[in-house]
């Protein structure tokens, strides 16, 4: 592109979003969205013809981690090193891609300018772990050995990709019945939009006239993707982990073909007939919903759906099945029948607090907004969810806009907000696409814009894409970003309830919390009350990923204990591997041993055992983690993501995470533990922001509970094998030269050597384990 092409576009850019400080960040994507990185004759151009001045420019760009100054790749691969994704090996499969692509360690772009590889914080798809994307397209449980397999898939298929439609909204006496596919990004990325595709082919094929219908989040991630049959007389039957050629044998079991080519599939299915078995061992299960899976009837009788209602029958952005459902009521209930103060006080007397983290009663903080008597007030929903290990607001977002939207428009209305911004981290693209769809038809129906439902009150939403910095989910931070300034806090008070964006009071609540709003209003604030405990009322979705057997989104009431969550709905640990941990609240939370796995999780509870009940994030630890390295994993995180403002978060994180490299790598010194603490309790009393308080959190936890793994660290050594600076792999007489670990060697550190003991060359060897895991006779050690 020329200089005056990139003239024209900056100036297109600009008419679009304007030339302000707030449209900084906009401005920037646009950008990079054209060119895949910041030039620098755009980004000057841009501080010629505007106000934004370089130091907003290269202060913004290089904070947030979504921004480049280099050409990246054609397309770029993202390895999530999430929480869950951590435990699971992810800074492996990162090396492999490296490795395969021939990329060195000081690069990130192969030397044919196609991929870029980068690590992202999160992608939200936790029971996926390892979870890779690249290009929108999202590949789950990739290890080191299939690296080369993923990269070959999406080349193949990449081009043939279709884009997902919104379900067909016909009548359903048209049909023989109805299909629903779960459609969210857990759902996709284990291959829903294949058996959607399957679905019209197999219709087409057989002439069965059947409604296809989308749904969001049906929970259960671990058994996607899903296939549901609803039959005329509503009885239902829910396939799981179905493949694409396996849809059409599904099809006819339930319904029968056209006359015209019924003799043409006139055949007996027999493998449906054994899905019908109690086995839980095939790939392929049904369960008839009136006679459950002990899978299904123990992941979903605990229980309780309030945020997440219609959970796995509601179209996301079906906005008259929402209302068929009691969608808008509640909105209808405070335009035409309640005050301000009636709500607020439903609020109150409902107890919900803030599900974004604190805690915070939200009567307290929509008062405070509402006693401020400002000309101009401005409302925030937080949907960045910058918490490695956590999808709830993902899913949220993605599966029941309309009812986020609603909760928004309802708290809008009782603290006379005309003006709100939906803040969406920009890894979340899918969520973008729902809400901004969800947004558009609220417009249409007069649900948002001047005059709602008729009524003197107007209000609209304005999507704010997050750029990638876990800072912003601190309040005064993100407001920065809106701004279009770095997303740095500052010191509170003023309160953004006094003085928040663009100096007005500002409400600020996370996507949970508007999501629960509607739900307190049409079933009343005493039958919200009843769940939960005296102090922590209600329900909390958590997103239960990591070593756990069936991970998913489960809502359940609070009060509910870690044993019940892990052991009742999770199924317990995987492959028989013992429980040992389960680790709360991100980064900001702790990690709570299996011995106190009867705590209940309420706020106060998770307080007495040095954590916090965070966004909602539940990574499940077993024997083989090793705490110290899981201590190191969030120090690396946080002080990665410290905004660098204040000298105890910026140099007291580097301080204790040096601590840690020491521990895993081998070269600890004797006063490393005791040094730790008193770094930990300094931050914590010294911070500028929650971010940097609660940054020591998880080491406390763990030196606190496994105090016997830090010291087997000072002396050298890793109990759980972890740390690869620790180990060594050797291959013992068991060795029956069948060479498939030379074969799968991703840096050829065993010479093939057919019917022959093999040898790992230690200098070549990066410790990725793929030998180890796929040794048939087990002679790989470690050591």
């Amino acid at each position: 592109m020329t200089d005056n092409q990139t003239r024209q576009f900056v100036d297109t850019l600009i008419s679009e979003k304007g030339s302000s400080l707030e449209s900084l960040l906009g401005l920037l994507y646009g950008i990079q969205n054209r060119f895949g990185y910041l030039p620098q004759p755009a980004l000057e151009y841009l501080c010629e013809i505007t106000e934004i001045t370089p130091a907003n420019v290269i202060g913004v760009a290089t904070f947030y981690d979504i921004f480049r100054f280099s050409p990246a790749g054609k397309y770029t691969i993202n390895v999530c090193v999430g929480t869950a994704c951590h435990v699971k090996g992810a800074q492996s499969v990162f090396e492999a891609f490296k490795r395969s692509l021939k990329i060195s360690p000081d690069n990130d772009t192969d030397t044919d300018k196609l991929f870029t590889v980068r690590k992202v914080a999160c992608l939200g798809c936790c029971t996926l772990a390892p979870a890779v994307q690249i290009d929108q397209t999202t590949y789950g449980h990739v290890s080191p050995d299939t690296v080369s397999d993923v990269i070959e898939n999406f080349l193949l298929h990449h081009s043939q990709k279709s884009t997902v439609t919104t379900s067909d909204k016909g009548e359903v006496h048209q049909y023989q019945g109805e299909t629903r596919i779960g459609l969210g990004s857990c759902c996709v990325a284990r291959g829903s939009e294949k058996i959607r595709q399957a679905l019209i082919a197999a219709l087409d094929q057989t002439g069965i006239k059947l409604r296809i219908k989308h749904v969001g989040c049906v929970g259960i991630c671990s058994q996607t993707p899903l296939l549901e049959i609803v039959m005329p007389d509503q009885q239902t039957f829910l396939y799981a982990r179905v493949q694409p050629h396996e849809v059409k044998d599904i099809i006819l079991r339930h319904f029968k073909p056209t006359s015209r080519i019924r003799s043409a599939l006139n055949r007996t299915s027999h493998f449906l007939d054994r899905l019908l078995t109690d086995s839980l061992e095939p790939t392929l299960r049904t369960y008839p919903l009136d006679q459950r899976d002990p899978i299904l009837t123990d992941f979903l009788t605990p229980q309780h759906h309030i945020t997440t209602e219609n959970c796995g029958t509601a179209d996301p952005t079906d906005l008259t099945e929402y209302q068929n459902t009691g969608g808008f009521s509640a909105l209808g209930q405070c335009l035409q029948n309640l005050n301000p103060d009636q709500i607020i006080n439903m609020i109150k007397t409902a107890g919900l607090r803030g599900r974004g983290g604190a805690g915070y009663p939200a009567h307290l903080k929509w008062s405070a907004v509402k006693n401020h008597h400002a000309e101009t007030k401005y409302l925030i929903c937080n949907g960045d969810e910058g918490d490695p290990g956590a999808f709830m607001d993902r899913m949220l977002m993605e599966s029941y806009p309309f009812r986020v939207i609603e909760g928004i428009i309802i708290a809008a209305f009782t603290l006379n907000i005309r003006q709100g911004y939906f803040y969406i981290r920009a890894e979340y693209p899918l969520a973008i696409r729902r809400v901004t769809q969800a947004l558009e038809i609220c417009r249409r129906n007069n649900l948002l814009g001047p005059n709602i439902l008729q009524s003197d009150f107007s209000f609209d939403l304005k999507i704010t894409p997050g750029a990638g910095a876990f800072v912003c989910g601190e309040e005064t931070a993100l407001i920065a970003g809106i701004e279009g300034r770095r997303g740095m806090p500052r010191l509170r008070p003023p309160y953004p309830a006094q003085k928040g964006l663009w100096s007005q009071p500002t409400l600020i609540n996370n996507v949970e919390t508007f999501a629960s709003v509607p739900y307190i209003i049409n079933k009343g604030p005493d039958h919200y009350a009843q769940l939960g405990t005296a102090q922590s009322k209600g329900t909390k979705v958590f997103a239960l990923a990591g070593k756990v057997a069936h991970g998913g989104l489960i809502e359940v009431p609070m009060g509910i204990t870690i044993r019940q969550v892990v052991e009742k709905i999770g199924g317990g640990i995987a492959n028989n591997l013992k429980f040992k941990a389960v680790q709360v609240g991100g980064p900001s939370g702790g990690c709570i041993p299996a011995h106190l796995a009867n705590t209940p999780i309420d706020y106060e509870s998770l307080k007495h055992v040095n954590a916090i009940m965070g966004s909602g994030g539940l990574v499940v630890l077993d024997e083989t983690d090793c705490m110290v390295d899981i201590a190191r994993y969030f120090l690396q995180f946080t002080q990665d993501q410290s905004c660098g403002r204040c000298t105890p978060c910026r140099v007291g994180t580097r301080r204790m995470l040096e601590i840690l490299d020491r521990l895993c790598t081998g070269t600890a010194q004797p006063d490393d533990l005791d040094q730790l603490r008193q770094l930990a309790s300094y931050i914590q009393s010294a911070s500028l922001c929650a971010l940097g308080s609660t940054a020591p959190n998880p080491v406390i936890s763990t030196l606190e509970h496994f105090p016997e793994e830090y010291q087997a660290h000072l002396q050298g050594r890793c109990p759980t094998k972890k740390c690869k600076a620790l180990i060594t792999f050797t291959i013992n007489d068991e060795c029956i030269g069948c060479t498939l670990c030379a074969q799968h060697c991703p840096t050829a550190a065993i010479e093939p050597d057919p019917y022959q003991k093999h040898h790992i060359d230690p200098d070549k060897c990066v410790k990725c384990g793929t030998c180890k895991n796929i040794c048939p006779t087990h002679a790989v050690e470690v050591e």
